[in-house]
């Protein structure tokens, strides 16, 4: 697998071995070293087979990897999603917040302010908080990849919606429908600023994601359509960040590996020369839940480690202070992108 780090779980330790079936050994070396060849895991699993690079698992951890690797080399639909960039560079809360909470999340680049909205009930308004979680972002991905394809602010909701939710492993129906109707209306109700800086120029997106509801307030049945704020839609278009469906789909139900994801997919693919990101920098990004940064960089590493199941060409390493970032191949093919984004 390559060398361990202190850190990371050693993956290498409980495969087997292209020679035939005894578990390797990696060799610790220190911490400047190559960290991660999650290609390794992919040839795995194409010689021993899923259940085969499973047997020889020996934490969850290394599971859920592997089961991610899997899905991910198991997808044949090729589908492509888009982002918009400054979505790759903050994130929505994981877990659910106070109902009358505001959301704010910063670094070097990117400073995001989540609003929640409110509706009326019974004659009384009543705050709805802001979105969160796995299913919020699947929304957003789902939303911001139709606009990329059509061209238009206008998006097909209702049955294309749950065709596309059904693709990625949510079950549609029950208390999984409930949870997409839940974040659907969070995500309709609350107001986003986006700060973004690039050298000494700041510019501000300050309005409603989307300016139609997303879900009919009668019946809780998704619309048939919903609108894109105009001013958030031009900026997508501007900025869009390609990503693999099949990734996505395999990390649907992990909220920070798909935010690890995309962010790679987003700052791989603009790489001009090797770039270390200190854990003081990746904090405040993906680790606002911790207080403690062992624990922070604990958690981190393992979701680094299900995005680089679905990232295989991205070439990163784990170093004494945080990460070096390193010239990649894009998740995306470039020429493919292009096809949908021109």
């Amino acid at each position: 697998m390559g060398f361990c780090h202190p850190i990371l779980i050693n993956l290498s330790n409980s495969l087997p071995s292209s020679g035939g079936g005894q578990k390797s050994t990696a060799t610790n070396r220190e911490p400047e070293h190559r960290v991660w060849l999650m290609g390794k895991v992919h040839d795995q699993l194409t010689q021993h087979g899923r259940q085969g690079a499973l047997a020889f698992a020996e934490t969850d951890v290394e599971r859920k990897v592997l089961e991610a690797a899997y899905d991910f080399m198991a997808d044949d639909t090729s589908g492509i999603g888009f982002l918009f960039s400054g979505w790759c560079q903050t994130a929505l809360p994981h877990r659910k917040l106070p109902d009358d909470q505001v959301w704010t999340l910063k670094n070097d680049y990117v400073r995001l302010m989540v609003e929640p909205g409110s509706v009326e009930i019974n004659d009384q308004v009543v705050r709805v908080g802001v979105p969160y979680g796995s299913r919020a972002r699947l929304i957003l991905l789902y939303l911001q990849s139709e606009a990329i394809r059509t061209n238009s602010r206008e998006i097909e909701l209702g049955r294309s919606l749950r065709i596309w939710l059904g693709k990625l492993g949510v079950p549609i129906g029950g208390k999984s429908m409930k949870d997409v109707r839940d974040q659907a209306l969070r995500l309709s109700r609350c107001r986003m600023t986006f700060q973004i800086t690039q050298g000494d120029k700041v510019g501000f997106i300050n309005q409603n994601l989307i300016d139609t509801a997303m879900f009919s307030m009668e019946g809780g049945n998704l619309l048939e359509t919903v609108q894109l704020s105009e001013r958030f839609f031009t900026e997508l278009k501007r900025h869009p960040v390609p990503v693999q469906e099949g990734a996505i789909r395999a990390l649907s139900n992990n909220s920070q590996a798909l935010d690890v994801y995309c962010w790679l997919a987003y700052r791989l693919r603009a790489l001009q020369g090797p770039t270390m990101i200190t854990w003081a920098a990746l904090m405040p990004q993906f680790g606002r839940a911790y207080s403690d940064r062992k624990e922070f960089r604990r958690r981190f590493v393992e979701n680094l480690q299900m995005a680089l199941a679905v990232y295989p060409d991205a070439n990163v390493e784990v170093v004494r202070g945080g990460l070096k970032l390193l010239n990649s191949r894009p998740a995306v093919p470039e020429k493919g992108a292009k096809v949908l984004t021109s």
